[in-house]
């Protein structure tokens, strides 16, 4: 379970649905700051809340904390080269310096370069030596993260400007 899929995937669940974050915490009977959390990443819905929201939005609890998220914009880590850099920026802010590092361990060159120019003060190659060697699964879990979160982003604002 990646934590910030989590909290992106409550956000666009409740954005889909047409709720405020006040619409949900009152159909919920809790604060909209709890909401608010969920959705930053800050904590996870108690077992009682997840099933009120796989109830509410008619999917699983396990649909909510490991959701799948269909390609919409990219299919593989190297595609995403082909995303405004300013919105790859954003996007990448999510992420911790030491993920993007494991996850850069699997690209070419050239994601290397992109990434480097993305975050000129992060030395990833000096990272990546302070990490050393990591199991292939976990550098292609990064990368999965990655996907999924750029592809629910880009879901996310199809929806909002329909």
């Amino acid at each position: 379970m990646n934590i910030k899929i989590v909290a992106q995937y409550l956000q666009f669940l409740r954005k889909s649905s047409h709720y405020t974050q006040d619409d949900l915490a009152a159909k919920l009977d809790i604060s909209r700051q709890a909401v608010s959390k969920w959705e930053t990443g800050t904590a996870l819905p108690d077992i009682e809340i997840l099933l009120r929201l796989s109830k509410l939005y008619g999917i699983t609890i396990n649909d909510i904390l490991e959701p799948v998220i269909s390609p919409r914009r990219i299919t593989d880590f190297e595609q995403i080269a082909s995303i405004p850099e300013p919105e790859l920026k954003e996007i990448l802010e999510q992420f911790d310096d030491r993920s993007l590092a494991i996850a850069l361990m699997g690209a070419s060159p050239g994601m290397n370069h992109l990434l480097e120019r993305l975050s000129p003060d992060t030395d990833y190659a000096a990272l990546q030596n302070a990490i050393g060697r990591v199991r292939i699964d976990e550098v292609e879990d990064m990368q999965a993260n990655l996907i999924s979160l750029i592809n629910l982003h880009f879901i996310d604002i199809k929806n909002t400007n329909r």
